[in-house]
């Protein structure tokens, strides 16, 4: 079987959740895949679309394209699977007006006319049923084998609140600054620690910045006492896989996150995690792991469990596999 994957990049991190950790598993099991990156200038486009009667599989991974454009990859492409971890049939948080007629309309053109949809999380899949009947949670996973639990735990010195991921989601710890500055008046012994390509300022709490690389993630993760989440409260949240939730489980790390979401499902409030769904309720989920350090191990080592019982590579690789055969076969029983 030859799978086309169509991808942003090598960096961004759906990418390399949701496909680039596949690959060794999918060769192993017969699948001839090959990585390509979305083209810019048409004459590159159309050089690369001309090849996909090369392939059995066309697997696109979240990206819109125009009804013109797709419809000519639909000609080309003898099967086209559709993956998607974030809610692009809607604007950004950041936006003031979340709909948007034309990422609604690309969107619903697509899902009619994919093969097979591939969903991050039920939201989503909710999203796709109402064009596509073909459609399949493959929750984000994390490859456990590439991270060990963190074993320092401590109730005396500095206790530091993490947060790891793009810039494109600092603006979600950004409004939750404020309440952080709080929380270190409190608790003087608190820092916070950004591993982005940018970063925030506070006058008052003490703000480690750190790089991210991907040799190093594993360290910076246990460098955290507490990791958290916190998002706003609208459709483009919901579509959210928590990637970040799952990164700091992978080392028994303990999370504070806003219950949007996936996030609801992954984090069983008070069990493996606390939901914060006010500023109120932040500082008193964070004040609480800050003064037990019992509860900090305890809730991390929970979390870890949650990612191996659902949201690990061993469980969803076979899934994915599983998802690439169906397609395939139903391209030989059409011929």
């Amino acid at each position: 079987m030859k799978v086309a994957f169509l991808i942003h990049s090598l960096e961004v991190s759906g990418c390399r959740y949701r496909v680039l950790q596949y690959l060794p598993y999918l060769k192993e099991h017969g699948v001839d895949g090959s990585i390509h990156f979305y083209k810019r200038t048409w004459m590159e486009k159309l050089r690369f679309y001309r090849t996909l009667d090369q392939y059995d599989i066309l697997h696109l991974h979240r990206k819109l394209f125009s009804p013109l454009e797709f419809s000519y990859i639909r000609q080309k492409a003898r099967r086209i699977i559709y993956d998607f971890d974030d809610a692009l049939m809607y604007r950004s948080s950041s936006s003031k007006d979340p709909y948007s007629r034309s990422r609604r309309f690309k969107f619903a053109y697509m899902m009619k006319r994919i093969d097979f949809v591939i969903a991050g999380n039920g939201f989503l899949k909710s999203e796709a049923l109402l064009y596509n009947p073909r459609v399949v949670v493959v929750p984000t996973a994390i490859d456990l084998s590439r991270y060990s639990v963190k074993k320092e735990f401590h109730q005396e010195g500095v206790i530091t609140i993490g947060w790891l991921g793009s810039s494109s989601t600092l603006k979600y710890l950004e409004r939750l600054l404020p309440t952080l500055e709080r929380v270190f008046k409190r608790s003087p012994n608190v820092q916070l620690k950004i591993v982005c390509d940018r970063f925030l300022e506070s006058p008052i709490l003490p703000v480690i910045k750190k790089q991210w690389s991907a040799g190093e993630e594993e360290a910076d993760l246990k460098s955290f006492d507490i990791g958290i989440m916190p998002l706003s409260e609208d459709v483009w949240s919901k579509g959210k896989c928590g990637l970040k939730i799952l990164q700091y489980y992978s080392v028994g790390v303990p999370v504070v996150c806003t219950p949007v979401g996936v996030n609801r499902d992954i984090v069983q409030d008070g069990v493996n995690g606390f939901w914060a769904r006010n500023e109120d309720e932040w500082e008193d989920r964070l004040l609480k792991l800050i003064e037990a350090e019992t509860l900090r191990r305890e809730m991390g080592l929970q979390g870890r469990e949650t990612v191996e019982r659902s949201y690990c590579f061993e469980v969803n690789a076979p899934r994915i596999l599983e998802v690439l055969e169906k397609v395939s076969e139903k391209e030989v029983q059409g011929n």
